[in-house]
């Protein structure tokens, strides 16, 4: 990029700025004095040297950084993008799992309406989200889009002659103890390719890591660290968008590009 200071008349240069203010503020030149005071005018000294440290820095150990004044004509570029390298079916298990301590669960009332949380997942850019207690904020169990979109809630109002519009999302949600669970430990030892044959063993689309607090104040009790999805798993894998809730699909997609 050329400098743009040599081109456009609106730039002020050194040269405008050593003549000094003309006229009353109003006036072009004056303007022009004004922003290279403000942006541009720096001393041979300012320039050479880093700025001097504010003389109250923070309480504590924090120690500002150096910093430079920037100088007309410095072109500044921004770093190439780099390409998503899809993960191997060997990778670490980890690299396809939504780590919940790093990452905040995306959570819905058991009494929602289905509607209400297929639009949740749109919004929030989810493929589940985990059913809760709005009271204890206990988990009591997961929807996934695969849910909403499937049969399930067609099969579901028949049965209890109502109307799908009707359906609230514990009448098609997985209960918690009916979820595939893994242990968190065995998952940070486990290969991407471990969760998908625990996935297809079990029939399922997600699958949730836990780890059981040994000590402290919550000694005992059960915390969901991860969530797993076969649909994102596939995503990493590099494999094209399908139907994400033909669950047999995309197993038989994952195989296929495995025996390639």
């Amino acid at each position: 990029m050329a400098d743009r200071s040599q081109h456009n008349p609106q730039i002020p240069t050194p040269d405008s700025a050593a003549a000094g203010p003309r006229g009353s503020h109003h006036e072009p030149g004056r303007r022009d004095h004004f922003l290279q005071l403000m942006f541009f005018q720096a001393s041979h000294a300012d320039r050479e040297k880093p700025a001097e440290r504010p003389s109250e820095p923070l309480s504590g150990d924090y120690v500002p950084l150096r910093r430079f004044l920037a100088r007309p004509g410095v072109r500044y570029a921004l770093p190439p993008a780099r390409a998503a390298v899809p993960v191997q079916i060997d990778s670490p298990a980890t690299e396809v799992m939504t780590d919940l301590r790093r990452v905040s669960a995306v959570t819905i009332g058991f009494d929602a309406s289905i509607d209400t949380a297929n639009q949740t997942m749109i919004d929030r850019h989810v493929r589940a989200l985990f059913v809760i207690d709005d009271h204890t904020r206990d988990v009591l169990g997961v929807i996934t889009a695969t849910d909403i979109l499937g049969e399930r809630p067609l099969k579901f109002a028949q049965e209890h002659e109502i109307r799908r519009s009707e359906l609230v999302v514990r009448d098609i949600m997985t209960p918690a103890d009916q979820l595939e669970v893994l242990d968190l430990h065995e998952v940070a030892r486990a290969r991407v390719g471990d969760i998908v044959a625990t996935l297809q063993l079990a029939g399922r689309q997600h699958a949730l890591a836990v780890e059981v607090v040994a000590e402290g104040a919550g000694a005992g009790v059960t915390t969901v660290c991860g969530i797993f999805s076969l649909t994102q798993i596939a995503r990493q894998l590099g494999l094209p968008s399908g139907q994400t809730h033909d669950i047999a699909r995309t197993f038989a997609e994952i195989e296929t590009a495995i025996a390639g």
